[in-house]
């Protein structure tokens, strides 16, 4: 497991922990009842605190992406495939919002843009 630390990120770093993993297991880079690292291990390899770790952790659990087991430690939960669809869902309505806010600018309408996807679907 890679995880990469940005200081200067505005972004809480227990929340970088979480988004980085998070990603690893969507991507498949992170099997199902794969071993993570020890909360500990994770958190003296990253330079970080125990607690920091522990959030992550909580958090990625409370989503069902990992589950721990006492005196074991804690694993990637099997993929749940309804909760993939939804995160990938919330990535393409992002996207397609995205797209709504530039084509006012481009001139494109509602009709343009399905027409712009119908021939990039033919490709």
């Amino acid at each position: 497991m890679n995880i990469l630390i940005d200081n200067k990120s505005g972004t809480p770093i227990y929340d970088q922990i979480y988004t980085q993993v998070k990603q690893q297991i969507i991507s498949g880079e992170l099997r199902e009842d794969e071993a993570l690292p020890s909360i500990r291990s994770l958190a003296k390899d990253l330079r970080i605190s125990v607690i920091t770790t522990k959030r992550a952790y909580e958090e990625l659990e409370r989503d069902g992406f990992i589950y721990t087991v006492a005196g074991k430690g804690s694993f990637v939960a099997a993929r749940n495939t309804e909760l993939l669809r939804e995160e990938h869902l919330r990535k393409i309505e992002a996207l397609m919002q995205e797209i709504l806010h530039l084509a006012p600018a481009c001139g494109f309408d509602v009709d343009a843009l399905s027409e712009m996807l119908r021939l990039l679907s033919e490709e």
